[in-house]
Order: C-alpha cells, then sequence, then structure tokens
C-alpha cells in the first residue's frame, strides 16, 4: 500500500510536468489548471507517504532519505502555491522531479534514524526551523540560477528570453532577495535555537553543522549587505546563492550521508 501511494505520488509529478514542458519548448500557453490540479494531487500522496514513512510507534524516521523526501515536500508546496501568482514554469519541473525522485528513493530503500521529538520539544522546534530555513534557502538557490540562465539568454539575444511563460527579469530578482532575507532570518532562528536547545551542538560529529550553517549564514548576510549597499547583482549573486547552500547540504546532509548511504 505504502508503495502504491509513492508511485502514484511520482506520476502525478510527472503528469504535471508533461504538462509544463510542452508549453516551455513551444512557447505557447500552459494549462495552468491540470498543473496546479495534478501537483496538489501528487502534494497530498506525497504527505500521505511520508506520514507512513516518517512517524510510527517506535518514534519519527527521520533518516537522510526521509528528510530529503519532506524538504523536497516543501520546496514543491510552496512553488505549487507560488504557480498562482507568478510563472515559475521553468522551475516547476526541477522541483517535481526532485520530489519524484526523493519520494520512491525513501519509499524503496527504506533506512531508519529514530528520534523522540515527544522528549524534547525543544528539538523539535530547532529541527523545524532548519527544515524550513535549507528548504526557503533551497528555492532562492533555484531562482539564482533561473536568474543567471534568463541573465545569459537576454545578453544573447535569445527567442526563448521573451517566453510568455517565463517571468521577467527584474520581478524574479525582487523575489529573490525577498526569499534570501527570509531564509536568512529562518537560519538565524535555527542557530540561536540551535545552540540554546540542543546540548550537544558543539560534540564530537555536530560540530561541523553548526560550523557549517554558520558559514552560510555569514554568505547570505554578506550577500544581502551587497545588494542592498552596494548593488550586487548578476553572476556575483548566483554564486553567493548556490555556495549557501552547497554549504547547508554539507552541514545537513554530509555526515548522514556517509554513514547511512556509503557504510550502511
Amino acid at each position: 500500500m505504502d508503495n502504491l501511494i509513492a508511485v502514484s505520488a511520482a506520476i502525478l509529478y510527472v503528469l504535471a510536468i508533461a504538462t509544463i514542458i510542452p508549453g516551455l519548448v513551444q512557447q505557447t500557453g500552459i494549462r495552468a489548471k491540470t498543473v496546479l490540479i495534478s501537483a496538489l494531487l501528487a502534494l497530498f500522496f506525497h504527505a500521505w507517504s511520508l506520514s507512513d514513512l516518517i512517524f510510527s510507534s517506535y518514534g519519527q524516521n527521520l533518516s537522510i532519505l526521509n528528510v530529503a523526501s519532506l524538504i523536497s515536500f516543501i520546496v514543491s508546496l510552496v512553488m505549487s502555491v507560488a504557480m498562482l501568482k507568478t510563472r515559475i514554469w521553468f522551475l516547476l519541473p526541477v522541483v517535481y522531479s526532485f520530489s519524484a525522485i526523493n519520494l520512491c528513493a525513501a519509499t524503496f530503500l527504506p533506512s531508519s534514524y529514530m528520534t523522540h521529538f515527544e522528549n524534547d520539544p525543544k528539538l523539535l522546534i530547532h529541527i523545524s526551523l532548519a527544515l524550513f530555513s535549507y528548504s526557503t534557502l533551497t528555492i532562492a538557490a533555484l531562482y539564482a540560477l533561473q536568474l543567471a540562465w534568463l541573465d545569459n539568454k537576454l545578453k544573447a539575444k535569445k527567442a526563448f528570453a521573451i517566453n510568455p511563460n517565463v517571468p521577467p527579469l527584474l520581478l524574479i530578482e525582487r523575489q529573490l532577495f525577498k526569499i534570501i532575507l527570509i531564509g536568512n532570518l529562518l537560519l538565524t532562528a535555527t542557530l540561536v535555537t540551535g545552540f540554546s536547545f540542543v546540548h550537544d551542538m558543539i560534540a564530537q560529529g555536530k560540530a561541523h553543522k553548526g560550523v557549517l550553517s554558520f558559514i552560510a549564514w555569514v554568505i547570505y548576510s554578506v550577500l544581502l549587505w551587497g545588494h542592498y549597499q552596494r548593488g550586487w547583482r548578476g553572476k556575483k549573486v548566483t554564486w553567493f546563492a548556490v555556495a549557501g547552500a552547497t554549504i547547508l547540504t554539507l552541514a545537513y546532509f554530509g555526515s548522514r550521508f556517509v554513514r547511512e548511504i556509503i557504510l550502511n
């Protein structure tokens, strides 16, 4: 039953992707209602599958694959809601593809990393903030890559840059820095709650998470300062946004990937 739910979600994600791509390639209208319905159904089955994967009578299974699938769900949910107001068609196939892949991986390659939030609600607050900050800054990295790609197309005078399904360059830039600002505030709260609530935050095997997360926070803070005070734009913004997201990925998943996937 669990496998069927995950497969159903993956198929619905693929259906949404298949509805978007022809409009992007042919520069024609995209059936937004079909995409939205497919995405919402996929998210429903995704959430159902995640609840079965994570919650059990023994506690909460936050294995690396389950966490990756949960982050993919959050990103897909936010982007699907954003679809109602913004032309983000170029990003949605990437987001939905990762959701389908991560959910199938979590379902068919099960692993275990049990926690007990009922015994430590403060830890739940910290982990929730970490998940939302990482998800938000991942979206920012996607926006930065889209911004760089569109800027390159405009400079090369490519026809695709005026595709009616692609949002204006300046709009993407404004949205990008709003997302980075929100993500950095969430990351700030993550760091504060980590050092306040997690007693072994600097213990062996966990210290790198705090250090790398702080480095990412510095990168995003410098990027925001550079944009609003120095007018930074273009490739520099993309490099900073992608570098921050990469360092956060290493912080959140680096050691656990080695332990759970390579050494398991």
